[in-house]
């Protein structure tokens, strides 16, 4: 729990700290790398330690991760310009996307799947948890003792969990030397890099017709086509594509990548901006706002995890917390200056217990269709293409609210001597203009962005149809279910062994 929560906050923490980090450090045109170098070094580090996990065993892999993790906080946390800064966050990122992997695999490795609902609920909590918790923990330090403690609050919470996982954690142990996949890991590395710097700096840095764009666009999707193919003839695939001939996998991945990734962190990113625009709200305020989000997953999270359980069935959370995802993407595309933030409170509520029922009762149906030899590969996997969602989620929204705000504006402002820059408008100067301008700007703020909240409802749509045509195999209750008798291995696949691999069970 305590590496789930390392790994999570350090996604969010630093976002309210980030204009006092940049201006001190004198790096604003740098200002999104913070960010995005943690991000992209994470997803690149997901499958990796999922694979190699299954090969030599989650324990090591766990404590490296935590060691990684700690030795880029301090890089962060001392740093004096914003190139070490984005290094730090880049080596967090690598240790970060192993600890998300090992923790949910660590859990697969102690617990069968019917018990192990009971574990995984709570981790979703603290998923949630992160999302909040990290803006409001960096917007106190930041006004209290230092920015640099956004950081530095990671060593003692980390030591106690590399303690704990060194002495108590007793893991099967694997196979002490395996062949690794250079080949694929540079292929996949580069097109990750590729695919999100096009979502990151496409229509903001540089146009989307910029030569720049362009050329990463196409190389990525070459890379991405080079990578599967290594894939296929690799000893040891980092993503074996053995891993898509399961249904459950691949439309729990789908529904994962719509509903969580592009969904989930698209209203994250900007609802935030919404409330400080719209309602004039502090960074601290509209963050308190998303508590009730951590209300609904926990209150949806826990009880679904019991019953899951209990029963040994899964299918119907997904269907039911999409419903209500979708539901309160409708409702926010509603918003208005005249909606109370006690219905704000309410959306983001709803938005919550969804996700609550959704997030881990996929991963856990992935776990369950697959042989513990391949928990950790199948999470991972299942984590890396949810990233790489909630990128393209955040940029495809960000793109379309941008175009959206400068058309809005445009049309609402004259050109007279005093109209603001629109391109330095803060909450607090947009709260300090003359009547008549504040309120042009707050109508081009909300119908710039509301909008887009309901181009998110046929997103979630398609995720309630495809969690509709979820396969449901009965959680097992033993560590490994193993393979389905009734089920043959396909011709040509191969496992780690070069043997042909296990068939997944779902069907």
């Amino acid at each position: 729990m305590a590496a789930m929560l390392l790994s999570s906050l350090d996604q969010t923490i630093v976002s309210t700290a980030l204009p006092t980090i940049v201006g001190e450090l004198h790096g604003v045109n740098h200002m999104a790398w913070v960010t995005t170098a943690y991000i992209l070094a994470a997803t690149i580090a997901m499958p990796v330690y999922g694979r190699l996990g299954d090969l030599i065993g989650h324990k090591s892999l766990f404590l490296g991760g935590i060691g990684v993790f700690l030795v880029g906080s301090v890089v962060a946390g001392v740093a004096q310009d914003m190139t070490w800064l984005i290094i730090g966050r880049a080596v967090q990122g690598l240790g970060g996307g192993g600890l998300m992997i090992t923790s949910q695999a660590i859990i697969a490795d102690l617990v069968p799947p019917r018990q192990r609902a009971r574990y995984m609920a709570p981790i979703g909590a603290v998923f949630g948890l992160s999302a909040v918790a990290g803006p409001l923990l960096g917007g106190w330090f930041t006004d209290s003792i230092g920015w640099r403690w956004s950081f530095w609050i990671n060593l003692p919470v980390g030591a106690l969990a590399l303690a704990v996982g060194a002495f108590a954690l007793r893991l099967p142990r694997r196979a002490a030397e395996v062949a690794f996949d250079y080949l694929g890991f540079a292929l996949m590395a580069f097109a990750v890099t590729c695919t999100v710097l096009v979502t990151t700096w496409g229509g903001t840095e540089y146009s989307w017709s910029d030569p720049l764009i362009i050329g990463m666009a196409v190389g990525g999707l070459l890379a991405w086509v080079v990578f599967f193919f290594s894939q296929s003839r690799a000893t040891e695939p980092i993503i074996p594509l053995w891993l898509f001939r399961s249904r459950i996998f691949n439309i729990a991945t789908l529904i994962g990548l719509l509903v969580v990734g592009i969904g989930m962190f698209a209203i994250l990113g900007y609802l935030p901006t919404y409330l400080q625009m719209v309602y004039g709200l502090s960074a601290t305020e509209s963050g308190l706002l998303l508590i009730p989000m951590v209300v609904g997953m926990m209150a949806t999270s826990l009880p679904s995890g019991r019953l899951m359980s209990s029963t040994g069935r899964y299918k119907v959370f997904p269907i039911v917390g999409t419903v209500l995802v979708c539901l309160a993407a409708l409702l926010m595309s509603t918003l208005d200056t005249g909606t109370s933030l006690v219905l704000v409170c309410v959306y983001v509520f709803l938005l919550g217990a969804g996700l609550g029922m959704t997030m881990q009762p996929l991963v856990l149906a992935v776990q369950n269709d697959f042989p513990g030899s391949d928990v950790g590969t199948a999470t991972s996997a299942n984590n890396f293409f949810r990233e790489i969602g909630s990128t393209l989620g955040t940029a495809a929204v960000g793109s379309l609210f941008t175009h959206r705000l400068i058309d809005q504006l445009g049309d609402r402002l004259s050109a007279d001597a005093t109209r603001p820059d629109t391109q330095s408008l803060t909450p607090a100067l947009v709260h300090s203009l003359p009547d008549k301008i504040q309120d042009a700007v707050i109508l081009a703020y909300q119908h710039a962005l509301t909008p887009v909240f309901g181009y998110l409802v046929p997103v979630f749509a398609l995720g309630l149809v495809l969690a509709f045509l979820l396969p449901e195999k009965k959680l097992a209750d033993d560590k490994d279910p193993g393979p389905d008798p009734t089920s043959a291995a396909q011709p040509g696949v191969t496992g780690p062994d070069n043997t042909e691999a296990p068939a997944p069970t779902g069907r």
